[in-house]
């Protein structure tokens, strides 16, 4: 296999018995016996052999050592997020809301205002009405808020808690995009390996066809097994075809996330083998970013109820303010007016019948969201336990799948000995060996690739995929 090993229920090299085989087959085929010997390898680009099972052009194009899995997914989970366009809106959404809580927390700085007007005025007092053709006004109000209840803290708060919230959602979104780059890497590294194993499937089917041939020119008597063998051969054609269609329709999914030039798939079937306890797992649900958001935004309903309950209290504040305005023409000619004025201003709500109703309203949505986060919760750790069950039961299918799949390689062995050289056995008995031994090797490619998707998605219900990767 690759150089990061398998578990200790994988097939160790069950198909080993070539040499034996091919020198059976030499009395047979004779330049056929080559082609008979089994590959020892199901990673793509082992066994001098390319991802579709053909040999090298030359030494020079021979796959070099292969990179480390962890970094491959590493690198591969790291492009996918810098291109993505929706993890990018996620972050500016999150760097949005960070402006939202600057803008709250202002409330309580001082604010100051100039207004100025141009046109005709005038006003009117008990000495009589006062009028100006044209009057140029100007006025300036500072002040400060001194007291509010709290409102405009607790409006800070709820606008923290919507930031963390949206920061959440930013890290949901890349743990999102980090589980279906690594899903699909496990996916084409699957088919790649389908392209091997039946790529190994038809040059076996070949060599015993070029075997037959040369039975056949000798005793035509044995021209169904002939045609049985082709069939074999196409079929075995077919499935390899289909399984280098599934591996490319894949690479193109992938390339939409991380660009052309994507890494060999070497040595991922290894990758995520260690399944954690589930004791382990269930505190870490809880950490995750899904859960941590939906925490966020129950804590921010509350902060806000409390802010509108709030907006029923008093105010307090300080002000200064002042205004000046000249006027030309009119009833009385020239005239220059000013005015100021510095003290406490005190706002006391008197009749506001809406506000009970909008604080109640308030504090149920509080309510709710802490009920939904309490739910996806719950969800998320049954589902957490329910995962890993799944993922135990591939890892023990794969474990005995492997365990068939060396019985199954000596009863091939053996049938195709007792065919070639006592005659006991028929080509049926033969191509149903090879076809069930072949088919067996891809049940536990399966297997084994179930249970690291499997894996994968425990991961992403924790602590998430991106941190087991670092």
């Amino acid at each position: 296999m690759s150089s990061h090993p398998l578990p200790p229920w994988a097939p160790a090299r069950p198909w080993r018995h070539g040499l034996a085989l091919a020198a059976a087959l030499c009395a047979l085929g004779g330049s056929a016996a080559a082609r008979c010997v089994d590959e020892e390898s199901l990673d793509p680009g082992q066994a001098g052999h390319t991802a579709d099972g053909a040999a090298p052009a030359d030494p020079a194009s021979a796959p070099m050592a292969p990179a480390d899995p962890r970094t491959v997914l590493q690198t591969l989970v790291r492009d996918a997020l810098e291109r993505s366009h929706a993890v990018g809106a996620a972050s500016m959404m999150a760097a949005a809301a960070q402006s939202d809580i600057e803008e709250a927390a202002a409330a309580q700085r001082i604010q100051a205002s100039l207004t100025t007007g141009l046109g005709p005025g005038g006003s009117k007092t008990l000495a009589g009405t006062e009028t100006s053709d044209m009057q140029l006004r100007a006025s300036l109000n500072v002040s400060q808020l001194l007291y509010d209840g709290g409102r405009v803290d607790r409006l800070t708060d709820w606008r923290t808690q919507l930031a963390e919230s949206a920061r959440q959602g930013h890290l949901s979104a890349s743990e999102q995009l980090a589980m279906t780059t690594v899903s699909l890497a496990l996916e084409r590294s699957r088919y790649r390996q389908h392209v091997v194993v039946y790529g190994q499937y038809v040059r076996k089917m070949g060599c015993l066809l070029e075997a037959l041939e040369t039975i056949v020119q000798t005793d035509r008597g044995r021209a169904s097994e002939l045609v049985q063998a082709h069939k074999n051969l196409q079929q075995a054609e077919l499935a390899q075809s289909q399984a280098q269609s599934q591996a490319r329709q894949v690479e193109v999914r992938l390339r939409r996330l991380v660009g052309d030039g994507l890494p060999s798939a070497q040595g991922l079937s290894s990758l995520f083998l260690q399944v954690p306890p589930l004791e382990q797992l269930i505190p870490e649900v809880e950490q995750s970013s899904d859960i941590a958001g939906l925490t966020a935004q129950a804590q921010a309903a509350d902060r806000y109820a409390q802010a509108v309950a709030a907006g029923g209290k008093p105010q307090v504040s300080w002000t200064v303010s002042g205004s000046s305005s000249l006027g030309k023409g009119g009833s009385v000619g020239s005239t220059r007016n000013g005015s100021y004025a510095v003290g406490v201003a005190v706002t006391i709500p008197l009749l506001n019948p809406g506000v009970d109703a909008a604080s109640d309203s308030a504090r149920k949505r509080a309510r709710a969201a802490e009920l939904q986060r309490a739910e996806a919760l719950e969800a998320r750790r049954f589902r957490a336990a329910e995962v890993h069950e799944q993922t135990l039961a591939s890892f023990d299918r794969a474990r005995r799948t492997a365990e068939v799949l060396r019985d199954s390689e000596q009863v091939r062995n053996s049938t195709l000995q007792q065919w070639q050289q006592l005659g006991r056995r028929s080509l049926f008995d033969v191509m149903g060996a090879e076809s069930e031994h072949y088919n067996l090797r891809i049940a536990y490619v399966n297997a084994l690739h179930d249970g690291q998707q499997l894996n994968a998605n425990l991961q992403t219900l924790g602590r998430g995929v991106r941190e087991w990767l670092k």
